[in-house]
């Protein structure tokens, strides 16, 4: 089978499913593991470089508000490419080609590939997207094997965590404007042991205000600007120590949202642990370095 990956956390399942010689196309954003990073690119950025998060904001706001595609398929590619499956999305137009476009441009090539939309909202919706890209790729008792050894994760952290306090804890997804986490960021805190405030769970993450941000009285702040990686989120997150909004909270940490935030894929179960070896300290015995930093 000949399988494009149109999306970062598909092309991670790919891999984790054994599949990797049947992947013949990325997008420029597949970085992991560092193998996908050498397959054909099918996929890049329709947007200009942009320097600051307030600039990226306004480049997405304008793209979506004009109807103009924030990525951009190369057609040709996949034409030469053929895939058979193609794995794409409809939860974020700011993450991927949505699958109707990916559809409309297969069907100008005279390509009959499938296209399977994968779109979590939560951690179980992402385990059943394993499952199901098991299913159609023949390999189900594979993807079933592999959710129950991360579901089995997660049940020793929501064992390690159980009747310790939980802190309030905010995940600003964006810093400016600031937005919350949303989807399964909030399930996420409170596998790990924290009580998510002001969050979306299950939906869309969604502008708020500082007002708002201060007035939730957080204990605990977690920056995780999507797409950023760990050092550039602790850059970052330097500016938001200046924000009088949040001084109340004992703790402000940068993670690599990129790696294991972001993305709807198995490093998911790796962030709750980090967090909860964060959030709670001696419960559960796991590296952070890699994907959370204290900034305050």
């Amino acid at each position: 089978m000949r399988i494009v990956s149109l999306l970062p956390s598909a092309t991670e399942i790919v891999y984790a499913l054994g599949l990797e010689e049947d992947l013949v196309g990325v997008t420029h954003e597949c970085d992991w593991p560092a193998a996908a990073r050498l397959k054909p690119i099918v996929s890049v950025s329709a947007l200009p470089a942009a320097s600051t998060p307030a600039e990226v904001d306004r480049l997405v706001s304008a793209s979506l508000g004009d109807g103009e595609p924030i990525y951009r398929l190369d057609e040709v590619a996949m034409r030469d490419l053929q895939p058979d499956l193609v794995l794409s999305q409809d939860l974020c137009a700011v993450c991927a080609v949505p699958s109707g476009k990916v559809n409309e441009a297969l069907e100008r090539l005279g390509c009959q590939a499938q296209v399977l939309s994968m779109d979590p909202s939560s951690l179980s919706e992402v385990f059943g997207c394993v499952i199901e890209l098991g299913r159609v790729t023949g390999l189900e008792s594979v993807a079933r094997d592999l959710v129950d050894r991360l579901a089995g994760r997660l049940t020793c952290v929501e064992q390690a965590v159980e009747g310790l306090q939980r802190p309030r804890t905010f995940a600003l997804e964006w810093s400016d404007p600031p937005f919350n986490g949303g989807h399964w960021v909030p399930e996420m805190i409170e596998t790990a042991g924290g009580e998510p405030v002001l969050a979306n769970r299950g939906t869309d993450s969604v502008r708020v205000t500082w007002k708002q941000i201060e007035e939730a009285s957080a204990d605990v702040i977690v920056f995780m600007p999507c797409g950023y990686g760990l050092d550039q989120a602790a850059v970052e997150a330097e500016g938001l120590l200046n924000r009088t909004e949040l001084r109340s909270a004992d703790a402000i940490y940068a993670v690599d949202a990129n790696a294991y935030f972001s993305r709807p894929g198995p490093r998911l179960v790796e962030a709750v642990e980090a967090l909860a070896a964060t959030l709670h300290p001696g419960s559960i015995d796991v590296p952070t370095a890699a994907a959370i930093r204290r900034i305050r």
